[in-house]
């Protein structure tokens, strides 16, 4: 048996299916898993091991593609042509994914159909090239659950999707790999969505309180010069005890990291479902981003927003600057004590128990 996800979207949605992945290898362990995921996205899979093979495709903003992504996209469809599939699922409802699901010539062929306020209806010309459409398990779910949801029936999976997927054997050795012998917390500021950014003083009244509590704190950030330049700033007047990743860790190196870390803050991004994967205790704030599909799937967490009380759809309709302006530090540091107190709970528990 051989089956074709299809999640053409970003990093952190690619970490989200693999809960799905893992629970259709564990159903059919025989079965050869393909995913198809917008190129440059393909490394926080690393993890996942249940999965044979990935295709990629160039990103589909206009000014990004260059004649080499649309030769490199073509032998990637021609791949997924020629290799024989008996399912293929396309998650990321765009029809970039849906043109590899519909090539792959599975004999079962699922795409989400939404209904009104949910999503678009699926037109005609798509509803035609599939033979399934998923009409149900969308609503006011997690993101996990609307993957898993559109799967789960057709391959008779479990009701209950596992955690997210990162393989310890799958983890490297990072240039800060002497700071798993330390406490730390860990903190990863940085975001190219405006609307998910929270200002940098605040993060700068923050990471002294962690360090109360933290010997070190380690500023995590990715390769753009905005991030760097932005992490390095809050390392300043530390004396060392505030250092940063530079940018310059893979995501293998990265949930080595997060995974030793005391604790993750950090705004709604794929390293916040990284440190989920990794079951590292995780306070997250959130702009318009509903909480409810996005917030870290089965692991120890706390959410941070404004206007959390207001209903979800006109609360989504606000300027995601202003629901991150309106979070305070003061929020985040009690969502930072309350996560820990927990944690500290568990442990005694556990110790107790031994």
């Amino acid at each position: 048996m051989r089956i074709l996800f299809t999640k053409l979207r970003h990093i952190g949605d690619n970490l989200l299916l693999t809960p799905t992945i893992v629970a259709t290898k564990r159903q059919f362990p025989e079965a050869e898993i393909w995913v198809a995921v917008r190129r440059g996205t393909e490394g926080i899979l690393a993890g996942c091991p249940e999965i044979d093979r990935i295709v990629t495709t160039a990103r589909p903003e206009e000014g990004r593609r260059t004649w080499r992504d649309s030769g490199a996209d073509l032998a990637s469809l021609a791949e997924v042509i020629r290799t024989p599939f008996d399912y293929a699922f396309e998650l990321g409802d765009n029809d970039r994914g849906r043109v590899l699901a519909w090539a792959s010539g599975a004999s079962v062929r699922c795409t989400n159909s939404y209904e009104r306020p949910e999503g678009d209806p699926l037109g005609h010309f798509w509803k035609g090239r599939f033979t399934r459409l998923i009409t149900t398990g969308h609503g006011p779910v997690h993101q996990v659950l609307r993957d898993y949801n559109a799967v789960q029936a057709t391959l008779s999976l479990p009701e209950d999707p596992p955690p997210l997927r990162f393989a310890k054997e799958a983890m490297s050795h990072h240039p800060l790999l002497d700071l798993s012998e330390a406490s730390y917390a860990l903190v990863h500021a940085a975001t190219r969505w405006p609307s998910k950014s929270w200002p940098l003083e605040r993060w700068k009244q923050v990471i002294p309180e962690l360090l109360k509590t933290f010997p070190q704190v380690v500023i995590s950030c990715g390769p753009n010069h905005r991030e760097i330049s932005e992490a390095s700033m809050l390392c300043e007047g530390s004396r060392g005890r505030v250092i940063t990743t530079g940018g310059s860790l893979s995501w293998s190196q990265l949930a080595t990291l997060i995974g030793s870390a005391g604790l993750f803050t950090g705004v709604d991004t794929a390293a916040m479902h990284l440190a989920a994967a990794v079951q590292c205790p995780s306070v997250a704030l959130f702009g318009h981003a509903p909480a409810y599909q996005f917030r870290p799937w089965k692991s120890p967490h706390r959410i941070v927003r404004s206007k959390d009380a207001m209903i979800e759809t006109e609360r989504y309709q606000l300027p995601g600057e202003e629901l991150m302006q309106e979070i305070t530090v003061h929020a985040v540091l009690e969502a930072v004590d309350s996560l820990l107190a927990e944690r500290n709970r568990n442990q005694d528990l556990q110790a107790n128990l031994m």
